[in-house]
């Protein structure tokens, strides 16, 4: 059976489940559907002391204090979100043996930038002195996000200020993981994203493009070639190119049967037809970041998501 194909039906499926929970949002559907037996999930725990500095764990069933660990940070255009609408990655990594914590971070307009940014180091820097009564190895931790989560990510591992506020610096990290993020976006085009960065003054060192170095940790960017949103050769493709350029490792994929949105939703039981990205991620973190073995050779340069496969 063809790929397409595949992933008609599997969305058939999900929409004839869909019809059982027409009442919820897309992402508590897919949240309804997804099993709790791969993890045990430890919640919010305060990492600072603003009410929305708080994280979730999925720690994998029988994890024993050795997993490798991934902090997810989702999107939202930095105005919404939250970690419980996120279960779905948190299962996700888990079935594959890897502690996933999930972090909220303060919006708009509570706040601008770079406040989110401190949060989200401060969550990773929680993760790194915490996590080992929780099942995973801080020696093993990698940082990821989706669109803005993704952007965070991105500023944590390649901006040093972000961490040094917490004692720390990206040295702790094996790597990150950017899904469909923003990483070059001036002047900024989204009405809602305008007063979070301050437009039209928007900093240049907002960018992480303006931040990469020969120090950044190892990368595996993901995105979708039909992304209307984030214009991934501006964003992925560029930065990709900078990191390469800085004799960084890198992974640049793109899948071509998803959305700026379906892209993480890929990550969902229901919906990993759509592109094999829980795999492209567990084989980048499995491979230490690519320094180990085939799984994290496979993309080192711009790659379809279907050659990245091993």
């Amino acid at each position: 059976m063809s790929t397409p194909v595949k992933v008609i039906l599997m969305l058939v499926a999900a929409l004839v489940v869909l019809g059982a929970v027409a009442a919820c949002s897309p992402l508590q559907t897919i949240n309804a559907l997804t099993p709790s037996s791969t993890y045990t999930l430890t919640e919010g725990i305060a990492f600072g002391s603003d009410p929305r500095d708080r994280l979730d764990i999925y720690t994998p069933s029988g994890a024993a204090g050795s997993a490798p660990v991934v902090v997810f940070f989702y999107g939202g255009s930095w105005n919404m979100g939250s970690r419980s609408d996120y279960k779905f990655v948190g299962e996700a990594l888990a079935s594959r043996g890897i502690v996933a914590v999930i972090a909220d971070y303060r919006l708009y307009p509570q706040v601008r930038y770079p406040a989110f940014l401190e949060d989200s180091a401060a969550a990773v820097a929680w993760t790194a002195r915490q996590v080992q009564r929780y099942g995973g190895d801080p020696k093993r931790l990698f940082v990821m996000g989706h669109s803005a989560g993704g952007y965070n990510a991105a500023m944590v591992a390649l901006d040093a200020r972000w961490l040094a506020k917490s004692g720390q610096t990206p040295a702790i990290l094996r790597g990150w993981i950017g899904l469909a993020g923003p990483y070059d976006f001036i002047p900024i085009k989204d009405e809602n994203v305008r007063p979070v960065f301050f437009f039209p003054d928007t900093p240049p060192e907002s960018q992480p493009i303006n931040h990469v170095t020969a120090a950044a940790p190892s990368t595996l960017l993901i995105a979708s070639s039909k992304d209307s949103l984030v214009d991934p050769a501006r964003n992925t493709g560029a930065l990709a190119e900078k990191l390469r350029g800085a004799g960084v490792r890198v992974s640049e994929i793109y899948t071509d049967h998803t959305s700026h949105t379906s892209l993480v939703g890929s990550l969902a039981r229901p919906l990993r037809g759509l592109a094999p990205t829980l795999d492209l991620i567990d084989g980048f973190i499995k491979s230490d970041g690519g320094r180990n073995g085939a799984a994290g050779t496979a993309a080192a340069g711009r790659t379809p998501a279907a050659a990245a496969v091993q």
